[in-house]
């Protein structure tokens, strides 16, 4: 049996994941990665739920209540990136290996999506896994137009009205999206700064 929640989805991947794997020594580029996304994962449970990682890219989910204010979810994708950030700096200034995987692990880039909507929570094979419309839009985003190699952070207009954010002063931009099935998705971007988010 399962249950229908409402809540906020979170995604983190990695752009570039697949050239890099398939471009790099097998020994370093998927550990590399795995470092990456538990730097991330470590920010975001708690208080959100990881439910899924994807090999280049962490699923997480935050029911209604689970971070108050709301608005400080921002700030969670913002202690991700910086994490994710910090560790790359560090496996990218590490010169005692020459491979192509030590050299250009400073190429990855993060994007985080943020959607809030219903999703029903089920158990399969002894795992948690949630589904319904709202889930399968949030992995769409990860397929967006807005890609142009920056670290960036892409919420839905209902994730921006329940995270109570004031565009303003948050510095997102207006961005739309056009998927089959979901017609138009007004969506909000905010690039990070200087491929370096540091901690405030």
């Amino acid at each position: 049996m399962g249950e229908t929640k409402r809540g906020f989805l979170a995604l983190a991947d990695i752009s570039g994941f697949t050239a890099f794997v398939t471009e790099t020594e097998l020994e370093h580029g998927p550990p590399m990665i795995a470092a990456l996304l538990e730097k991330v994962i470590g920010v975001f449970s708690p208080p959100l739920e990881v439910v899924e990682v994807e090999g280049d890219a962490v699923f997480a989910l935050g029911v209604d209540g689970a971070v108050e204010p709301p608005s400080n979810l921002l700030e969670l994708f913002r202690e991700g990136f910086a994490a994710f950030k910090e560790h790359q700096r560090e496996l990218e200034a590490d010169d005692s290996c020459a491979c192509n995987a030590c050299r250009s692990v400073g190429r990855l880039r993060l994007k985080m999506i943020g959607h809030h909507g219903p999703f029903f929570l089920q158990t399969v094979g002894g795992r948690r896994q949630a589904a319904g419309r709202d889930v399968v839009l949030a992995h769409r985003l990860l397929k967006n137009g807005f890609g142009r190699g920056d670290d960036y952070t892409l919420l839905t207009r209902s994730a921006l009205e329940y995270m109570q954010l004031d565009l303003a002063t948050t510095g997102f931009l207006s961005h739309g999206e056009r998927y089959d099935h979901f017609g138009e998705v007004e969506c909000f971007v905010q690039v990070s700064a200087a491929r370096g988010v540091e901690r405030a």
